[in-house]
């Protein structure tokens, strides 16, 4: 993608000027705030259009025209609908900013079609004088439907069902019980669904004999339905099918985003999106939501900054991109900027504070959560800024205070389900940790913390088999995370599989030297541990290799990756290597080395290797770890060479007697 004509540049203007105003008629509100940002990050290579405070500006006049991105303005249809509307229209949209959802769908809708679920047969309802007798049968309840929404603009219908969405959301929430309490079981529905989703199935079975044309926003609002029923396979359809029709809402790529849970699946629909700048900023950010943090992500996300130089939106999602690859430094300057331009901006301030807590900046991120508290305090990303600080300061009931009320505000915020679970750990508390991981997975499969969550906490519980699956899911989710890998292989070792726990810890030294050498490793490549490279590698992963050769009684295989261990003290061998880095590269005397050490000063002497055996041993007297059973091997090693040297000069007095006398 390369720079925009100024030609280019003004039809984008006017398509995102347009998603503005359009996402705002339909009360899509932080659809219609992420495009007006976008707009506002892109800047004008025209002069004649003047600055923002300039009055005499030709804005108005100069300004490009309302490019047709989408049906309505080419449906002469819609178009009388909606004028003849307009009115209505705008009581119905009155009454859903003022939060009256049942009543803003009243406009439009009669109370004759269909409540959803819970009132299957309250069509009936549309003759007061035969309400609750048979006589009514289905067929004769479908037109009535039909004709209700046939002389409705689909701008109005929209609208309507919107609300209806929204307040069935709304009485979902209030019926639902306390976070994690004993009646809580995350089960309430919306049960204003199958009311909206035979509606919008009438609608569109009547659409090719209509005449009109789809735009695109119900086709979106049809797909949350099917999603929200676990219809994913054919909500991705109408996803793709809705962001053709209108590709500038923000909000049907998001839903679409949450439906991929893998990168193959992110590549099959890509295919059947259109080729567009939206695409491309899809592309992006569910890559980010996959933790595809690679050279082509960073420069497709250079390429769209070099036309939003200033877009917040972008900055956030490069930011994440180094969030993910542990560059914590890096994401931290990038928020730390964001959040000087703009002080007031609440979004992926969660993020923000998820990084100043592992970077362990406690002045920073009480500062972050009094900045936050000022601005909003009814806020979920509020509410988890204050969570993580007390968490930064072991007030773990305070912690999951905070993140309790964030998911009373909104009970599908990924990252309090996941925070809540964390100090639900640090609390011992392994039921709630369990439960708190599970909503964050319902939430969102592709969390991958949630996933490595729920395998500790049922490692803790001795439930090893069942950690072993959510590591799995983890590491699949982070392949190049050794972290992930590493708990794979500790759960083979728990359950007996050593094999698979030797595959799975070396797994972990390639991901760490993925980590260390770039992308450039070949993840998956090397069946042993050479051709790493000249980096370190992670002694503790070689310790637990050893450990679990042990356990297949291939003690050669043991005793070379115990080498193997001792020799990271150093580093590489390589001198060339050692006088670029300026300094020792090894990792020095850690425990497991130590431990390392200690077991190949014992298989020496099993082995009657005792010179090296003892050099082992006073290495570990030195070094002040494992300084008592060193010492004791010692002991024991001089016992046995004073034994056999006894032994070996009886040995040669009984020879010299057997020659003198026999």
């Amino acid at each position: 993608m390369g720079t925009l004509s100024a030609s280019d540049e003004a039809q984008l203007k006017a398509q995102l000027q347009d998603a503005v105003t359009s996402c705002t008629d339909r009360c899509l509100y932080q659809s219609a705030k992420w495009a007006a940002e976008l707009l506002t990050s892109l800047p004008s290579s025209d002069p004649a259009y003047g600055s923002d405070t300039d009055v005499d500006s030709p804005m108005s006049d100069a300004a490009p025209p309302q490019t047709p991105t989408h049906a309505i303005l080419k449906d002469p249809i819609e178009a009388r609908l909606e004028a003849r509307e307009v009115h209505k229209f705008l009581l119905a949209k009155t009454y859903f900013d003022c939060r009256e959802y049942d009543r803003c769908a009243a406009v439009f809708l009669p109370s004759t079609l269909p409540k959803g679920a819970a009132n299957p047969v309250s069509p009936e309802s549309n003759n007061s004088s035969v309400k609750g007798k048979k006589k009514l049968s289905t067929p004769s309840k479908r037109p009535s439907s039909i004709d209700a929404i046939s002389g409705l603009s689909q701008k109005a219908l929209f609208l309507a069902l919107y609300a209806k969405y929204i307040a069935g959301e709304k009485r979902k929430d209030e019926d639902s019980e306390m976070i994690l309490g004993p009646q809580d079981g995350g089960v309430t529905l919306n049960k204003e669904l199958n009311g909206i989703s035979t509606i919008l199935e009438d609608w569109f079975s009547n659409l090719p004999a209509s005449g009109r044309q789809g735009q695109g926003w119900l086709e979106y609002l049809y797909g949350i339905v099917l999603a929200k029923g676990k219809n994913e396979i054919l909500a991705k359809s109408w996803f793709v099918q809705s962001v053709h029709l209108y590709p500038y809402n923000w909000g049907t790529w998001q839903e679409l985003s949450s439906l991929l849970g893998t990168v193959e699946e992110m590549a099959q629909i890509t295919e059947q999106l259109p080729q567009n700048l939206m695409t491309f900023v899809f592309h992006v950010y569910t890559s980010q939501e996959l933790y595809q943090a690679t050279e082509q992500v960073h420069n497709e996300l250079s390429q769209i900054e070099s036309i939003f130089p200033t877009s917040a939106f972008l900055k956030t999602q490069k930011a994440l991109l180094f969030y993910h690859t542990k560059d914590f430094d890096e994401a931290e300057s990038i928020f730390s900027g964001l959040l000087q331009t703009d002080p007031y901006r609440i979004d992926s301030l969660d993020n923000y504070s998820n990084i100043l807590y592992v970077m362990g900046l406690r002045p920073k991120l009480a500062f972050l959560a009094q900045l936050a508290t000022a601005t909003d305090k009814f806020r979920p990303e509020t509410c988890c800024v204050v969570g993580n600080y007390y968490s930064l300061k072991s007030e773990h009931e305070k912690a999951v205070m905070y993140f309790r009320r964030a998911l009373t505000l909104d009970r599908n915020f990924l990252s309090a389900w996941t925070l809540m679970g964390h100090e639900f750990v640090e609390m011992k508390n392994t039921h709630a940790a369990i439960e708190s991981y599970r909503r964050a997975v319902d939430v969102n499969r592709k969390d991958y913390r949630a996933w490595y969550g729920l395998g500790q906490t049922y490692e803790v519980l001795e439930m090893h088999s069942y950690a072993l699956f959510y590591h799995q899911r983890a590491a699949s989710l982070r392949p190049y995370d050794p972290k992930m890998w590493m708990a794979v292989g500790q759960c083979f070792g728990k359950v007996g599989k050593y094999p698979n726990g030797i595959r799975a810890y070396k797994r972990a030294l390639v991901a760490g030297s993925y980590y260390d050498a770039g992308a450039g490793s070949s993840f998956g490549s090397q069946e042993g541990v050479s051709g790493l490279g000249g980096g370190i590698l992670d002694p503790e992963v070689l310790y637990q290799i050893a450990l679990l050769y042990e356990r297949l009684n291939d003690m050669q295989e043991c005793a070379a990756y115990m080498e193997l261990t001792i020799a990271q003290e150093e580093g590489p061998d390589s001198d060339e290597y050692n006088i670029n880095a300026g300094e020792a590269t090894g990792v020095g005397v850690t425990p497991t080395t130590s431990k390392a050490r200690m077991w190949l000063a014992r298989w020496e002497f099993m082995r009657g290797m005792y010179q090296r055996s003892m050099d082992l041993a006073n290495e570990l007297c030195q070094d002040g770890v494992e300084v008592e059973d060193a010492k004791a091997l010692v002991r024991d090693i001089r016992a046995r060479m004073e034994r056999e040297k006894d032994e070996g000069a009886k040995a040669a007095v009984q020879a010299v007697g057997k020659k003198a006398f026999g």
